[in-house]
């Protein structure tokens, strides 16, 4: 059996970030997709931090696309922080990098963030 994997959730005022670390494949997906489309649907700007995660396996990709699937409907956003390599590569290899925004880490991902439009004045 794989490395657990444990997820942590923190919101921002006007974003959410969701850390994930371990493998994520198909005995451990399931939790993660659950959280993800929760807060994807809540329109939402949400960033997932794959910093600590050392495996992602199909099943992993494709609750990706889904995650950012439903943030779209919803009117928000999905990116992915992630510094190792190899999870960096393999999401370009199967195209996920143009689909889904990969800074390498957290400061550059909130920085790279759509704030939220001023209202006009009254």
């Amino acid at each position: 059996m794989g490395e657990a994997l444990t997820i942590e959730v923190r919101q921002g005022h006007d974003y959410a970030i969701v850390a994930a670390a371990g493998e994520i494949d198909i005995s451990t997906v399931t939790r993660l997709r659950e959280r993800l489309f929760e807060i994807a649907a809540s329109g939402h700007p949400l960033v997932v931090d794959f910093d600590r995660v050392s495996f992602i396996d199909s099943v992993g990709l494709a609750m990706l696309v889904g995650t950012a699937n439903r943030a779209a409907e919803h009117g928000s956003s999905l990116q992915v922080a992630c510094a190792p390599p190899k999870i960096r590569q393999l999401l370009r290899l199967t195209g996920l990098d143009r689909r889904i925004a990969l800074p390498r880490t957290m400061d550059e991902a909130l920085q790279a963030r759509p704030r939220p439009r001023a209202h006009p004045p009254a």
